[in-house]
C-alpha cells in the first residue's frame, strides 16, 4: 500500500510539472541515450546574421547571435587542466559539461552599457525556448490558428510586429539537454537536471554572456514561462545572493511557484483543498468561453471571475475545510453554486465530493459533444480520446499549434540564423523521472524532499534588493497553471508590506501560452515593454 501511495504521489507531480511545452501525448520525445555528442558540441560557437522588424511602427535594425555556451555544475575549477582521457571535456567518462544554445538579438547602433538585455526561457522541465521565440517575442513569429488546430504545412511566418527588441535586447536559452543543447559527461543527468542544479546551469550561462559580450552595466531583466517562473525564482536568488548581480527586474507568465497548490492531481494529497479553490475561476472561465453556462452566462468575464473568486476563497473554502462534517444542506448549495460558475452537472459535482481536478474538468465539461477542453488553453477543444474515461487523455491545444513551431523554428534558424547543424533540434525532452526535485531553499541546510516551493527564494532576493520588481502575467483560460495561482502565491510571498508594491499584476483572455492569440500577445507585449522602459535607463536606445 505505501508503494502505491508513493507511485501516486509521484505520478501526482511529476505530471504536474510537464507546464511549459506543448506536448501531443503523453509520450513525448526523449533524446537517445547511448549515443554520445560529438566533443566539438562542446567547443563554443557563434553564427552572426542581420535583419530588420518593424515594432508599433518604428523600424529596428539587428544583429542576431546563434550560438553555443559551455557550463559546468556547481563547485568547477575553472583553472583546471585535464591530465588524461577521462578528464576530456565532452567524453561519456569526462566531467559533466553542458552546452547551451541560445540566440542573441542586438539592436544595431544602440549603446550596450545602457541597452537593456532580456534572457527569455521556457521550463518543461525539458522544455525548449522555442515557443517564446518563435510565439511571443523574436522578430519572426509563426501565425497559429486562434482556438483551433492549425492546418498542416507550409506553415506561415511574419515579421513580428510584436517583438519585444523595441524595449529590450533578447536572449533567448534552450536549457541542457533541449533544442540544440546537449550534456556529456559521467553523471551528467545528476549535474544538470534538478531544481538547483538547473539554476546554477542557467546563472552559470548568464555570467558568461555578461562578459562574452559586455553587458555587465545593462539594465537586466528575466522572463520565464511555466516552469521558467520558478527557474526564475530559484535563478533571480542564486544570482543576486551567490553572485552579487542584480537585475532590475522578473517577469513572470504562467507563475507556479509552490507546487502544492496545482490543479492536475489535487487528490493525490488529501487534506490539501486549495488547489480545488484556486483552479475554480479559471474553470468558471472556460465554462463561460464556451458558453456552458445556459442562461446565467455573464456578459463581463472580468467582473464574473471576481465574483468566482470571493466564493472561491469565502464559502467554498469554508465548505472544503468542513470536510465530512460539512451538513447536508450546504453541501448541496455549494454543489449548485459549483454547476452556477463551472456548467458542470449537480450529480457530477456531487459524486466528485464538490472537488473536480484539473484533467477532470477538461474531459467533462464537454463530454455531451464527444470533445475534450484543452489544459495549456481551454479555449482550444479536441475530439475526446476516451469517452469512457475519467481524465482528459491529451491537451487538445498542443495537438493544435506544435507541429508549426517546430517546422517553422527549423527552417528559421537554418535559412535566416544560418546556424547549419547535424544535430536534431529537440523542442521538448521526457524528463518527468529523472528530474530532480528537491530543492534547497534560502536558509535550508540541504536540500528537502517533498513537493517544490520557491517562494522563499523569491522572497529572499526581494529582501535582498529592494528595488527589485516583478511583473506578473497569466491567461485566464490556463488550467495548467491557474492565473488565479501567480495571486495568491504573491499575495503570500514572506515580504514586507511594502514591497507588495513592487509587484504588478497583468491577465488576458488567452491561456498558459498567452501569446497564442495575437490580440493578447499585443497587450502582453505593451505591459512588458512599458514595465522594461519604467524600470531602466534609458539612455543609448
Amino acid at each position: 500500500m505505501k508503494q502505491v501511495v508513493a507511485l501516486i504521489a509521484a505520478i501526482s507531480l511529476t505530471t504536474a510539472v510537464a507546464l511549459a511545452a506543448p506536448r501531443k501525448s503523453a509520450q513525448s520525445a526523449s533524446p537517445p541515450q547511448a549515443a554520445s555528442a560529438p566533443a566539438s558540441v562542446f567547443t563554443p560557437r557563434t553564427v552572426k546574421s542581420a535583419g530588420t522588424v518593424t515594432v508599433e511602427g518604428h523600424k529596428i535594425a539587428y544583429d542576431a547571435i546563434a550560438g553555443t555556451i559551455i557550463v559546468h555544475p556547481k563547485g568547477w575549477d575553472d583553472a583546471a587542466k585535464p591530465r588524461g582521457a577521462k578528464d576530456a571535456i565532452g567524453t561519456a567518462d569526462g566531467p559533466p559539461v553542458a552546452s547551451m544554445f541560445y540566440v542573441a538579438y542586438f539592436k544595431q547602433g544602440a549603446d550596450p552599457r545602457t541597452r537593456p538585455v532580456t534572457f527569455l526561457y521556457n521550463g518543461g522541465p525539458g522544455s525548449s525556448t522555442i515557443w517564446l521565440h518563435m510565439g511571443a517575442f523574436g522578430p519572426v513569429r509563426v501565425v497559429t490558428s486562434n482556438d483551433s488546430h492549425t492546418p498542416p504545412a507550409p506553415y506561415r511566418t511574419v515579421d513580428n510586429a510584436y517583438s519585444l527588441l523595441d524595449a529590450s535586447d533578447l536572449v533567448f536559452i534552450d536549457a541542457p539537454g533541449t533544442g540544440f543543447s546537449r550534456i556529456e559527461g559521467k553523471g551528467k543527468a545528476h549535474a544538470f537536471w534538478g531544481v538547483d542544479q538547473d539554476g546554477n546551469a542557467f546563472a552559470s550561462f548568464i555570467t558568461q554572456f555578461l562578459s562574452k559580450y559586455g553587458r555587465w552595466n545593462s539594465p537586466k531583466y528575466l522572463f520565464g514561462e511555466s516552469y521558467g517562473t520558478p527557474r526564475s525564482a530559484v535563478l533571480i536568488n542564486d544570482l543576486e545572493t551567490g553572485r552579487d548581480i542584480d537585475f532590475n527586474g522578473v517577469i513572470l507568465l504562467s507563475q507556479v511557484l509552490n507546487f502544492n497548490l496545482m490543479a492536475d492531481f489535487p487528490q493525490a494529497n488529501p487534506g490539501i483543498e486549495l488547489p480545488y479553490e484556486i483552479e475554480l475561476p479559471t474553470l468558471a472561465a472556460t465554462a463561460w468561453y464556451h458558453h456552458m453556462l445556459g442562461s446565467s452566462q455573464p456578459a463581463d468575464l472580468k467582473s464574473f471571475l471576481e465574483q468566482v473568486e470571493q466564493f472561491a476563497m469565502g464559502d467554498y473554502a469554508d465548505a472544503l475545510a468542513q470536510g465530512a462534517s460539512l451538513p447536508e444542506d450546504q453541501f448541496d448549495a455549494i454543489a449548485h453554486k459549483l454547476h452556477d460558475y463551472t456548467g458542470l452537472p449537480v450529480a457530477y459535482i456531487k459524486k466528485a465530493d464538490l472537488r473536480v481536478s484539473g484533467p477532470q474538468f477538461s474531459h467533462q465539461l464537454l463530454s455531451d459533444s464527444d470533445q475534450t477542453a484543452g489544459r495549456l488553453d481551454t479555449r482550444f477543444s479536441g475530439p475526446t480520446m476516451d469517452p469512457l474515461g475519467e481524465d482528459a487523455q491529451y491537451d487538445p491545444q498542443a495537438a493544435a499549434i506544435s507541429s508549426a513551431y517546430v517546422s517553422a523554428f527549423n527552417d528559421y534558424a537554418r535559412r535566416s540564423l544560418r546556424y547549419t547543424t547535424d544535430l536534431a533540434y529537440y523542442p521538448e525532452i521526457d524528463l518527468w523521472w529523472k528530474w530532480e526535485f528537491k530543492h534547497q531553499p534560502p536558509g535550508a541546510p540541504m536540500p528537502l524532499p517533498g513537493a517544490v516551493n520557491v517562494m522563499p527564494d523569491l522572497a529572499t532576493a526581494m529582501k535582498y534588493d529592494p528595488s527589485l520588481k516583478i511583473c506578473l502575467n497569466g491567461g485566464y483560460f490556463d488550467l495548467a497553471t491557474p492565473f488565479f495561482q501567480g495571486m495568491y502565491e504573491m499575495q503570500h510571498l514572506q515580504i514586507p508590506a511594502k514591497l507588495q508594491s513592487n509587484i504588478e499584476y497583468h491577465y488576458y483572455q488567452s491561456g498558459h501560452m498567452v501569446y497564442a492569440n495575437e490580440a493578447s500577445l499585443k497587450q502582453l507585449h505593451d505591459n512588458v515593454a512599458a514595465f522594461i522602459r519604467r524600470n531602466s535607463n534609458q539612455a543609448g536606445q
